[in-house]
């Protein structure tokens, strides 16, 4: 499986998200799409890791990709660069739990959809329990494509994606289970094939370089003609570091349409 990482600016926690990917199971060729002002390849911890990826047989694809023109053509330049026909969009700050990657690999190609990804919890607020934001649709049969948008009834499912809702859901959830998902964030693999079959991120030329949710559209379109779930537990865990996406004025489903 190739797994594609955009990152811009945060060294530190590109090595964490590097490192959780020791120990998987699954070979992997890492792709790596730097933007920020410091090679992140150059900085030590990074290397340390990447080197022990390489140990383990894994190959890493550096590539500086300036300037920057946001983060839907940053996304577009990934899966450009995606040889294998599965390919794990992975973001710079998210922490993937030991064993991740097969489960998520194996619902893929057992369902025949779009895409499977993990929401990602955010264990600062494992103590907070908030019953009203935890209503999950799990599939009873085969993932099957749906159309979700943002006025549509089914948007309300993002909310079960805030905080760590799923670390609390999760703990009730007997191996692993599919679910209705509205879209999914930081951890998402994806039909390389069905990805580019509509399209990919090329929407990217529609949208000023300042703008929020590119992977939303992606997934959204990606749903409507191909399927795509969540899978429970998740496995994936944020780092809770403050967003390089600080303009979000521009959000991309909302001013594009399927």
């Amino acid at each position: 499986m190739d797994v594609l990482i955009p990152t811009y600016n945060r060294p530190a926690a590109l090595a964490v998200t590097l490192a959780s990917l020791l120990g998987q199971g699954v070979p992997l060729r890492v792709v790596v799409s730097d933007q920020g002002d410091v090679p992140a390849a150059s900085v030590a911890e990074v290397q340390a890791v990447a080197r022990v990826l390489e140990a383990q047989g894994h190959r890493l694809v550096w590539h500086r990709h300036l300037p920057r023109r946001g983060l839907a053509e940053q996304r577009a330049f990934l899966l450009a660069e995606a040889r294998a026909p599965q390919a794990l969009f992975l973001d710079d700050d998210v922490i993937l739990g030991p064993g991740a990657l097969p489960p998520l690999l194996a619902t893929l190609k057992a369902e025949g959809c779009g895409f499977v990804g993990y929401g990602v919890i955010g264990l600062s607020f494992r103590d907070d329990e908030r019953p009203h934001e935890q209503e999950i649709e799990f599939w009873q049969g085969p993932v099957v494509p749906e159309t979700v948008t943002p006025q549509s009834p089914a948007w309300a499912r993002h909310r079960l994606h805030n905080a760590a809702n799923l670390y609390h859901v999760g703990r009730n959830v007997s191996g692993y289970q599919r679910y209705r998902v509205a879209w999914i964030g930081g951890c998402v693999l994806y039909d390389v094939a069905a990805l580019r079959a509509v399209g990919g991120f090329s929407f990217w030329r529609h949208l000023p370089a300042d703008h929020c949710g590119e992977d939303v559209l992606a997934q959204l379109k990606v749903m409507a003609r191909f399927g795509g779930c969540g899978l429970l537990p998740s496995r994936a865990y944020h780092q809770e570091l403050p967003t390089t996406i600080t303009d979000r004025r521009v959000d991309a489903p909302r001013v594009l349409t399927l």
